[in-house]
């Protein structure tokens, strides 16, 4: 009987088979093009197969990303001011025009400072305190000092 360890030459066996195959380097023949993967792309990200959220830098780009976005919308709102009253010599619609960008910085602050939306998986925290009781009242004793 062959025990853990031994081949199975010392066991009496007639035919020696290596455990592992040993070859020398560049003897593997590589494939004739890359594996690209079910998706084109996906060898270039790893697929997210935890629950774990996405990591601080990442979110910090995210944000960064969106309030240039809507910061880089005012300035084609003041280009468009100027072309607007040259082109028509208004100065009402050049006013509306730059009064749509003045609250554009407030919004952008307010949308790259919030956090990234809840996922559906995520529990809810709030406790239910309006089903609890409050507290008894009624005449109390007090202790006049």
């Amino acid at each position: 009987m062959q025990r853990d360890g031994d081949s199975q030459a010392e066991s009496g066996g007639d035919q020696v088979r290596p455990e592992f195959e040993f070859r020398p380097a560049g003897s593997i023949p590589k494939p004739a093009r890359p594996s690209q993967g079910f998706f084109r792309g996906e060898k270039d990200h790893p697929a997210l197969i935890t629950e774990a959220q996405t990591s601080l830098e990442q979110q910090h780009r995210d944000r960064v990303r969106r309030y240039t976005m809507i910061m880089a919308f005012r300035i084609p709102c003041l280009v468009g001011a100027a072309i607007a009253y040259s082109v028509w010599g208004n100065w009402v619609i050049s006013l509306l025009i730059i009064g749509v960008s003045v609250p554009l910085p407030w919004i952008a602050v307010l949308i790259a400072n919030d956090r990234p939306p809840r996922s559906k998986d995520e529990p809810s925290r709030w406790d239910g305190r309006w089903n609890q009781t409050a507290l008894e009242s009624g005449q109390h004793r007090a202790i006049d000092g």
